[in-house]
């Protein structure tokens, strides 16, 4: 137990923690130390700002409250009773405001902004200024999804720490010294990764913003829906804000035990796709001869029923892994009550066996040793996931990549990144053989490839008792959402169906050869339930109107014309899902900030792990497809994140590359499958040998074992 000390603040006493700090402490007795470069998700305060002068009893200058800490018998006068620390503050304000310009009216900070709001509480009421300001060219474009603007920068250096000891990607910097010092990117080049458009949300004043957001609203005009991002199976909390109906920015919403406040920019700027020109807003019929036609939603729902009579109960869904639970669950008692027979097509198996070893993410920062398995990188695939391991490593933890390097140690936690398959259960076998259950601050992960894949999963089972349909035809394959769309083993099964009935936001995905098209949804027009990486529920909050009726309305009315009772609302159809999976719990109860709960009785999918074969040398390579985080039918629509797309290159081991002959930069070409590709080689050092690894939308028809060599240039 941590030692208590006592501390007076403003004459009143405190007894708290020995070595909590003093902005924390300060907040304990109920007062405020002002801060600007002060954030505790950075690391060490660094008191750059000067904004937290107090005055300490002892100390002959007034000290930077941000880096002290509590010790016993430590007594501060902050601002309210010091007239020294008021003067103090009062100081800094002016000297920051000396340069800055006032411009708060038309800036996309006002209103929201920490420099105000400290400047009116504790700044001078006039300035003592009267030379010409210091100006910059702006905005300055740093990335396609950032806007610069050097003019309001007051040098926190919150920016830098975040891309220096947070992100890790060092690409924001400091350059010159003193009054020359500007922040800039490094070698200005774009930034770009996974988390930049944090800086955006960590900037105290109108410095960055995000260039989506710009002259697009103001706080007073907005209202903000609590919600859950659908972009990767994380479930980061986000706030989304938004302007007569249309969202106009995303914005992170702590929850510290998933996020930290962290998001990604996938989750934070892909919101534009709701307002894609090639966005399907009313359903779409295959007319013989004429092509496809525009339909009344009356006609799409007769229509979808004769295509479910005419298959004569021989049904098969191909599922996204993004559908709410609810969405899943509707489309599964449709056609288990109101066909023969019915077969569903998962995106993937994802086990309720690592139940048994549920953790909350934030648990990864205090493991002692964390092991990463499977052939897929972090970063791509659950990018949060990804932070908290670098936090873990900052903080000490080991990170290895096989089991053998454990060694001796109480708390570790398995993380499996890489292709489906059985790997749940095969994670969840590795925790137990090596004892993990139940032992503080040891859990498993397996990182789906999918939003809502355990979700859908549960959903699915919840509805269907009976096994899976066995027939050689396909009466008719419903493909819901893009994703499966895009699956070229779904497109294979659109060839063999009778007839074809997807839900898709997008022209161009299955328009192509679908019978009937029904418009689909994003994850931001939805109200529903997603089951994350942890195996915790959440609460996905519509923050947009769809341009029609939703799938749970229509599904509902397609329901009755088969005596099939299925409600039109989230919340009674999360009951049904819940008797079975989650304890009876109850779509209120699920709150803003779910917790990490144990659910009884919740099914399992999965018996046994298909293990991979062993490489055999010789036999060509194992070939690695996976989805690159700025990808998808989403991404490709958003103009600011099209600089952070893949590139068309394989990934090879150092010693795979060495044996081959092959170099970073080599045009090489992959073949496999009585398939081949040709691309560019990249020599990875975290990559095991035996293994290609390529963006999935980059390998073409290449399956199976491959071999790579150099491609030939021929003069």
């Amino acid at each position: 137990m941590a030692e208590l000390v006592r501390v007076i603040i403003d004459g009143k006493d405190v007894h708290i923690a020995k070595g909590t700090g003093l902005v924390e402490t300060a907040l304990a007795a109920g007062i405020e130390i002002p801060v600007f470069c002060y954030e505790p998700r950075l690391g060490a305060p660094i008191g750059a700002c000067r904004m937290c002068l107090v005055e300490v009893e002892g100390m002959p200058k007034l000290q930077a409250g941000c880096t002290m800490t509590a010790q016993d018998g430590m007594v501060v006068r902050t601002a309210r009773t010091s007239a020294k620390a008021a003067e103090g503050q009062n100081a800094t304000l002016e000297f920051i405001l000396v340069n800055h310009p006032l411009d708060c009216p038309v800036c996309d900070k006002g209103g929201e902004c920490p420099l105000q709001d400290l400047t009116f509480r504790y700044g001078p009421g006039k300035t003592r200024m009267s030379f010409e300001k210091t100006t910059f060219e702006k905005p300055i474009p740093i990335s396609p999804a950032i806007a610069l603007d050097r003019e309001r920068c007051i040098l926190c250096y919150r920016c830098t720490r975040f891309s220096e000891d947070v992100s890790e990607d060092g690409q924001l910097v400091a350059r010159n010294r003193g009054a020359m010092s500007i922040i800039t990117t490094f070698e200005d080049e774009p930034y770009s990764g996974a988390f930049t458009g944090n800086v955006t949300e960590l900037c105290p004043v109108g410095a960055l913003l995000p260039t989506q957001y710009r002259f697009e609203a103001r706080p007073w005009e907005i209202q903000s829906v609590p919600t859950v991002c659908g972009m990767c199976p994380v479930g980061c909390n986000t706030s989304v804000d938004l302007r007569e109906g249309k969202v106009k920015r995303v914005r992170s919403r702590n929850h510290h035990e998933i996020d930290e406040g962290w998001l990604c920019d996938k989750g934070r700027f892909a919101f534009t796709h709701l307002r894609s020109g090639d966005r399907i807003v009313d359903p779409i019929k295959r007319v013989r001869l004429r092509g496809f036609e525009p339909v009344s939603w009356d006609d799409a729902i007769d229509t979808a029923e004769e295509l479910l009579r005419a298959a004569h109960g021989r049904v098969v869904v191909a599922l996204s892994g993004s559908e709410t639970i609810e969405q899943a669950y509707a489309i599964a008692k449709l056609v288990r009550l109101g066909t023969d027979s019915h077969e569903a097509v998962l995106p993937e198996e994802v086990s309720g066996a690592l139940d048994a070893y549920r953790l909350p993410l934030s648990a990864i920062a205090d493991a002692q040793v964390v092991v990463l398995l499977g052939d897929v990188p972090l970063d791509e695939t659950a990018p949060i996931v990804d932070l908290w391991v670098r936090k873990a490593r900052r903080n000490g933890a080991r990170i290895v990549t096989a089991e053998q390097e454990i060694g001796d140690a109480d708390r570790v936690v398995l993380i499996w990144s890489g292709p489906g398959g059985r790997a749940g259960v095969r994670v969840a076998q590795l925790a137990e053989k090596l004892g993990l259950a139940g032992k503080d601050g040891c859990g498993a992960f397996f990182v789906p490839a999918t939003p809502n894949g355990r979700g859908v999963a549960d959903a699915w089972a919840a509805a269907s008792d009976d096994e899976p349909g066995d027939f050689d035809s396909i009466g008719l394959l419903i493909v819901s959402g893009d994703e499966a769309a895009g699956d070229p083993n779904v497109r294979g099964l659109a060839e063999r169906a009778d007839a074809v009935l997807a839900i898709s936001m997008f022209h161009g995905l299955a328009v192509g050869w679908a019978d009937l098209v029904l418009p689909g949804t994003s994850y931001l027009e939805r109200d529903g339930t997603y089951v994350n990486i942890e195996g915790r529920l959440q609460r996905l909050r519509r923050t947009a109107a769809p341009p029609g009726p939703d799938e749970l309305e229509w599904l509902s009315t397609l329901a009755a014309r088969f005596g099939v009772v299925l409600a039109p609302y989230a919340a009674p159809v999360f009951a049904e899902v819940s008797e079975r999976c989650y304890g009876g719990l109850s779509f209120s109860e699920i709150g803003e900030r779910a917790a990490l709960r144990a659910y009884e009785g919740a099914p399992a999918h999965t018996d046994e792990p298909a293990l991979p074969e062993p490489h055999v040398a010789g036999e060509g390579l194992r070939l690695v497809c996976y989805k690159p985080l700025f990808s998808g039918p989403a991404v490709e629509r958003v103009e600011e994140l099209q600089f952070q797309r893949p590139q068309a290159e394989v990934e090879l081991s150092p010693a795979d590359a060495k044996r081959l002959g092959i170099a970073t930069g080599d045009e090489v070409t992959l073949s496999g499958g009585g398939a081949s590709v040709t691309l560019r080689a990249r020599v990875s050092k975290t990559l095991s040998d035996g293994v290609a690894r390529v963006a999935r939308e980059f390998a073409g028809e290449v399956r199976g074992a491959v071999d790579v060599a150099r491609t030939e240039v021929t003069a």
